[in-house]
């Protein structure tokens, strides 16, 4: 499978996760599965448990995600590594932008429109 991060980005965010409080960072294989893991879930958007077999058991890579939100490891690591934005995914999806109809300037429904003069 295609890795994500590329090897400097994910020794930069390796060594920020050694200096983080109450979880383990000792198998640096195990710590890039993961993070490929997450990775992946955010950019398909799926459900948990559709992540595929190769990242390991859903169940168990979702509890080590919600721990980790739950101890404020994503916000210390996202404010770390702001200063270096990776503009490539950034993206819109137009098929959700939708404007209502009266910023078209059509008429509401059931409105009489009078006559001036």
């Amino acid at each position: 499978m295609q890795p994500f991060l590329r090897n400097d980005q994910f020794e930069r965010v390796y060594l920020l996760l050694q200096h983080e409080p109450k979880i383990h960072t000792k198998v640096r294989e195990r710590e890039r599965l993961f993070l490929e893991a997450v990775y992946w879930m955010s950019r398909s958007g799926a459900q948990w448990r559709f992540l595929p077999a190769s990242y390991g058991a859903w169940n168990s890579v979702y509890k080590r995600f919600a721990r980790w939100a739950d101890l404020g490891v994503w916000t210390r690591l996202f404010e770390r590594v702001a200063d270096d934005p990776d503009l490539q995914s950034v993206m819109i999806d137009a098929t959700v932008v939708r404007a209502h109809a009266c910023a078209a300037g059509a008429p509401k429904k059931g409105a009489i429109r009078r006559r001036k003069g």
